[in-house]
């Protein structure tokens, strides 16, 4: 088994997707910008949210400005909405009981930032002893740079080889296995099995359920 599972939040742990993406169109509509569908998000999430604002807003209108004027609407909306809608993935927090009661330790690395990455895994998944929760912080760079997975493993003493990164997109199979460390893909979340598999991680996974069974190998 492995000593220490890292996982990605939105998309893997927790369906977010409706949330971020009414926050995202709260901002859009008070700057005047036409709303973005919610099939829009699965791909404009995933790269913290300058990205996302970036993605969100109109081509000729990415400026500075208006990015900083959408960062403040959006995180004004979404710090009150945050859990509105979102919920964990159905069998996720008995996968968590299961493999903390087996010793087994866990992380959190997200792009989300860092104040909404730790709330949110508080308010879902609070009465689990993780190691860290690392978000979207500055001065630091996000993934798929794998820093932030070096220091999850740090955190918890853990060697490359007692690792297993989990994520559900691009972003996350590039950080894992740029981290050296076992990469397992989740079907469940935000991309497509396909895009996942592109990367040929060490494994894809349909279910919480396998993810388990795999972790606990």
């Amino acid at each position: 088994m492995k000593k220490l599972v890292i996982f990605d939040l939105d998309g893997t742990l927790l369906d977010t997707i409706e949330d971020l993406g009414n926050a995202t169109n709260h901002a859009l509509r008070a700057l005047g910008f036409p709303e973005r569908r919610r099939d829009e998000y699965y791909q404009l999430v995933g790269r913290g949210i300058t990205n996302l604002f970036k993605g969100a807003v109109p081509a000729d209108c990415d400026t500075p400005e208006t990015i900083d004027r959408m960062r403040e609407l959006f995180l004004a909306h979404y710090g009150v909405h945050l859990c509105d809608c979102t919920r964990p993935y159905p069998g996720i927090p008995e996968l968590l009981e299961r493999i903390t009661a087996r010793g087994i330790r866990i992380a959190v690395a997200s792009n989300k930032y860092q104040e909404g990455a730790e709330t949110v895994v508080g308010h879902f998944f609070g009465k689990f002893g993780w190691v860290t929760v690392l978000g979207q912080r500055e001065g630091f760079p996000i993934k798929p740079d794998p820093g932030i997975v070096d220091l999850c493993r740090q955190a918890a003493g853990a060697t490359k080889d007692e690792v297993l990164y989990v994520g559900d997109s691009n972003v996350d199979m590039q950080t894992g296995i740029g981290a050296g460390v076992d990469t397992v893909g989740v079907t469940w979340g935000f991309r497509s099995r396909e895009e996942l598999a592109a990367f040929r991680p060490t494994a894809l996974v349909d279910t919480p359920a396998e993810l388990e069974e795999l972790i606990l190998r």
